[in-house]
C-alpha cells in the first residue's frame, strides 16, 4: 500500500480544495508514492513526534494542523518546525496535514465535536458558497445515457442526500465539419442537423477535471460543445461549525461540566450568561471560531462552544449567547478520531496509531 493510497482515503472525505485561502492544508514532506509502513496521527507535528514514528517504524505523519504554515527561508534546525522537516527528510517520513478542509467537510471537526456532545437535527452554522459548478453539453439521443452515466460516476450529480440528479431538454445542434475533421455523424463541408439532448449536472469545483475527462471519453463527438459555469449557491453539508439541539435542555453550569467531559477539558472560560436558562440549542465550532459568533446568534443558538475567544467578545455579547470557551487543543484533538475512523474503514488490518508523544502544549497551573 502506498501512502498515496492512504492520502486518498484522507482527501476523499476532505478535499483539500475545501480548505480556506490562508491555509496550507495537503502534503508537508515526502512523497506520494512510498510504500507505508504505518500511520501516526496527531495534531501537531514536533521534533518528538517525528521521531515516535521513526521508532515505530511508520512512515507517515498525519496531522491536523499543518507543519508548514508560513514559507521557510531555510533549514537549519533552528527551530521546531525546521527541524521536523529536516529529521522527517533524514527518516524518509512523509507528513500530510488537513486543517481547514477537514474542518470544513462533512462530517469534519465541527460534526465530531456535536457527535460527543449528543446534538441533534445538525446543520452547517455558515455553509460553503463559490464550489459549485453547472456543467452543460449536448449529447446525441442515442448516446445520452452512457455520457450522464459516466458523469455520475466521476462525482457529479449530487446535491445534499440525493446522486445522479441532472436536467435534460431536446433540440437540435447544427455543424459543417471542416477540411481535416473526423466528425462522428456527417461528411466532409456537408451541413448536418442533429437531435441532440441538452444535458445539465452540477459538480463541486474540485471535480472538475475528473468530470471533464468523464465526459470527453464517452461523448461520441470528436469535439463536443460544453461549458462549466460557477454557480455561487451554499452547498449545505460544508462549510464553518455546526448547530444542533441537546437531548436534554442543560442550565449554564452543567453544560459547562457536559463540554469539560467531552473534550477532555480541565476548564472552562464561559460568558456571564443566567445561570438558570435551560439550553437546547447549541453552536459548535473547532479551532478558533469566535468569527462566527453573530452567525450562531443570529440562528437562534443559546450556547456556543469553541476556543480562542476573545476577551472584547466575551463583554459584547455575554447576554445573548453561553460562550464556552475549551481552548484549541481540546477542540480540535478529536481531528485523530476522525483520520482513525476514515483509514481503517477502507484498510481495516493497517497500522494506525495515536501519537502517545504528543500532549496539550498548553498546561493549567
Amino acid at each position: 500500500m502506498l501512502i498515496g493510497d492512504i492520502i486518498s482515503a484522507i482527501e476523499s472525505k476532505a478535499p483539500t480544495p475545501l480548505q480556506e485561502d490562508y491555509d496550507n492544508s495537503g502534503l508537508q514532506v515526502g512523497s506520494r508514492a512510498s510504500e507505508c509502513t504505518g500511520v501516526l496521527l496527531c495534531v501537531d507535528v514536533t521534533p518528538a513526534i517525528v521521531d515516535e514514528a521513526i521508532s515505530l517504524g511508520y512512515n507517515l505523519i498525519i496531522s491536523h494542523h499543518p507543519l508548514i504554515f508560513h514559507g521557510l527561508k531555510r533549514l537549519t534546525g533552528s527551530s521546531a518546525i525546521e527541524a521536523s522537516v529536516m529529521n522527517a527528510i533524514a527518516a524518509g517520513i512523509s507528513i500530510y496535514s488537513s486543517h481547514t478542509s477537514m474542518d470544513n467537510a462533512a462530517g469534519g471537526v465541527s460534526h465530531e465535536m456535536a457527535r460527543k456532545l449528543g446534538l441533534s437535527s445538525w446543520r452547517v452554522l455558515e455553509p460553503m458558497e463559490g464550489r459549485l459548478l453547472k456543467l452543460t453539453t449536448f449529447v446525441p439521443h442515442d448516446h445520452l445515457e452512457r455520457v450522464r452515466l459516466a458523469l455520475f460516476d466521476a462525482g457529479a450529480g449530487r446535491m445534499g442526500n440525493y446522486d445522479s440528479c441532472s436536467f435534460t431538454a431536446q433540440g437540435n445542434g447544427s455543424y459543417r465539419p471542416l477540411k481535416g475533421s473526423k466528425p462522428f455523424i456527417g461528411a466532409e463541408y456537408e451541413f448536418h442537423i442533429e437531435p441532440e439532448t441538452r444535458l445539465e449536472v452540477m459538480l463541486p469545483a474540485w471535480l472538475k477535471h475528473k468530470v471533464e475527462e468523464a465526459l470527453l471519453l464517452t461523448h461520441p463527438y470528436e469535439v463536443p460543445a460544453y461549458e462549466f459555469v460557477r454557480i455561487d449557491n451554499a452547498i449545505p453539508t460544508l462549510g464553518s461549525g455546526i448547530i444542533g439541539k441537546l437531548p436534554v435542555a442543560l442550565r449554564r453550569n452543567e453544560l459547562a461540566a457536559k463540554v469539560k467531559e467531552a473534550f477532555g477539558s480541565p476548564i472552562t472560560r464561559c460568558s456571564d450568561y443566567p445561570a438558570d436558562i435551560p439550553i437546547s440549542r447549541v453552536a459548535v465550532c473547532g479551532g478558533s471560531g469566535s468569527f462566527l459568533l453573530k452567525q450562531a446568534i443570529h440562528s437562534g443558538a443559546q450556547a456556543f462552544i469553541t476556543s480562542d475567544t476573545k476577551y472584547h467578545d466575551f463583554v459584547d455579547y455575554a447576554s445573548r449567547i453561553l460562550i464556552v470557551d475549551i481552548g484549541h487543543f481540546e477542540s480540535e484533538q478529536c481531528s485523530k478520531d476522525i483520520f482513525y475512523r476514515t483509514i481503517t474503514e477502507i484498510f481495516p488490518n493497517f497500522a494506525v496509531r495515536y501519537s502517545k508523544a504528543e500532549s496539550n502544549p498548553i498546561i493549567y497551573l
